[in-house]
């Protein structure tokens, strides 16, 4: 208890050293439509809660669902990639290219195809979310140690069974790490996708598409007040799949255990 009580104490000296920090900047004399003071930001989060909140729900919306969507079909595609060799050798190079790809260049292209709203932001979201899920599932289904297998082979166990009670459960700490990075940049993708085809209705937004009407009306308050609504998201999404992963995990995993609550 002591040791986490601890952590809370560390956190909140270091948000209040970083306060600090960007108060200094205030006082040094930077010019409020560059850098507005901490207090500035948390009014104009104050006044704006309402838009802010509508929002930040669309985008969570739209992350969530990319998200949701990349670990089904990148476990899907990683299961048959596990179970056919020849196929994991054709394929899975181009997987993982696909993450070298620039998302602000697929964005523009996905709003030709699907046309602006929820399904195109989600859509770029599930593009840039679904290569680390691959890469990392595909890695703990191929990894399993040898000794295990013959064992399975032993008691004559088929394919599925393998694949299913032996390469699976052994993968899922890998896919957890998929997972913790693709929550992360699933805000990322439905922001960047929200700046090309977030709204099909004037006024009507995500973060992504009121970033830039807080920047073309040089609101930079608001602006502020935006991103660090975007951050909070990021890291309640990265949170939600530790959480997840410990509960999942702890009871059988080394790598969960050290986090089980005292």
């Amino acid at each position: 208890m002591k040791r986490h009580l601890w952590l809370v104490v560390n956190s909140v000296i270091v948000m209040a050293a970083l306060l600090l920090i960007w108060q200094s900047g205030v006082w040094l004399g930077v010019p409020p439509y560059m850098l507005p003071g901490p207090l500035v930001v948390g009014e104009a989060l104050v006044n704006r809660f309402p838009s802010l909140i509508r929002s930040l729900w669309l985008t969570a919306e739209a992350a969530a669902l990319g998200l949701a969507a990349s670990i089904v079909v990148g476990v899907a595609v990683a299961l048959a990639f596990a179970q056919w060799r020849g196929l994991r050798r054709l394929l899975y190079p181009y997987t993982i290219l696909l993450q070298t790809v620039p998302i602000v260049a697929i964005a523009p292209l996905v709003l030709m195809w699907a046309g602006s709203g929820l399904f195109s932001v989600a859509l770029v979201a599930f593009i840039i979310c679904l290569p680390p899920i691959i890469a990392n599932t595909t890695q703990g289904l191929i990894s399993v140690e040898e000794n295990f297998l013959h064992l399975f082979l032993m008691h004559k166990a088929t394919s599925q069974q393998v694949l299913f009670r032996l390469r699976l459960p052994h993968a899922l700490p890998h896919l957890f790490t998929g997972i913790r990075i693709s929550a992360g940049i699933s805000v990322i993708g439905a922001i960047t996708g929200e700046l090309f085809a977030g709204s099909s209705r004037v006024g009507e937004g995500g973060l992504g598409y009121s970033i830039l009407y807080a920047s073309g009306q040089l609101e930079t308050d608001y602006l502020f007040a935006l991103v660090l609504a975007a951050s909070a998201l990021g890291f309640s999404f990265f949170f939600a799949t530790m959480f997840f992963e410990w509960y999942l995990l702890h009871n059988w995993h080394e790598s969960s255990r050290s986090d089980v609550p005292e």
